[in-house]
């Protein structure tokens, strides 16, 4: 057996890694094998700062891509080689529901974030999400994350979103013309930029209630820099359910 060349890790001299590393091809067919599993790419990405890099570039991107293929060819589709906020960020956004805290982004009570096994992100969903003027933008939103009997709360759902290629997006130069402000404290849970406040921009059309099934005045969500969307609502009861899928 020919063993693969080692290198030795430049980045921190406090790396533990005394020995070198593998090449990234060693470590590609590694993963490869493993079907790019999200945690064993978290604890890699936790050894040393060569091994985050190559996570960074190289382990979340092929797991998004086998995660979500055809979503990933479009969002790349304009030219880029890499996405708004990074592929770390955007994986965890793919399989982490960010839940809410007290005193947070919403006025709810305390649900803890988890991982979630598999998540629907639908393009044509999207547009239910954008006023008329915007649904030219492409939005991926997924399915909300059912918390059910949250005590006068009801039934809450959470709900995940990207754009693709923000930055020119009719979005963004809405929200920037309405003078939308930032959140004062909170930051985006999957990339750390500045949130955008779509309730507060008068930006959620009713569409988004019906998509979701749930209630029109309760619903809130947020943008960040990088196009990734995060929200909350309040789930209609079943009965009422069926009649607001009638409607839409």
């Amino acid at each position: 057996m020919i063993l693969t060349k080692q290198y030795r890790c430049i980045h921190s001299t406090s790396c533990k890694c005394t020995k070198g590393h593998l090449s990234e091809d060693v470590i590609f067919l590694v993963f490869q094998q493993l079907n790019w599993n999200p945690k064993l790419i978290a604890t890699l990405s936790c050894v040393c700062k060569w091994f985050d890099d190559l996570a960074k570039r190289v382990l979340w991107k092929e797991f998004c891509r086998t995660r979500a293929p055809k979503m990933m060819i479009d969002l790349q589709s304009s030219g880029s080689h890499n996405v708004d906020g990074n592929w770390r960020a955007l994986g965890k956004l793919l399989i982490y529901c960010s839940g809410c805290k007290k005193g947070g982004l919403f006025d709810s009570n305390q649900i803890p974030g988890h991982f979630v096994y598999r998540t629907r992100f639908s393009r044509t969903s999207g547009k239910s999400f954008l006023l008329p003027q915007c649904r030219s933008d492409v939005l991926y939103v997924s399915d909300p994350c059912e918390h059910l009997d949250q005590g006068e709360e009801g039934d809450v759902g959470f709900f995940r979103g990207v754009f693709k290629s923000f930055l020119g997006s009719k979005v963004r130069k809405l929200l920037i013309k309405r003078g939308a402000e930032f959140h004062p404290t909170e930051v985006c849970p999957y990339c750390k930029a500045k949130l955008w406040n779509m309730l507060q921009a008068k930006m959620i059309p009713q569409s988004a209630s019906c998509r979701l099934v749930a209630y029109e005045d309760c619903i809130e969500y947020y943008v960040c820099l990088n196009g990734h969307m995060l929200g909350i609502c309040t789930l209609l009861p079943l009965s009422d359910s069926e009649e607001a899928s009638e409607l839409e």
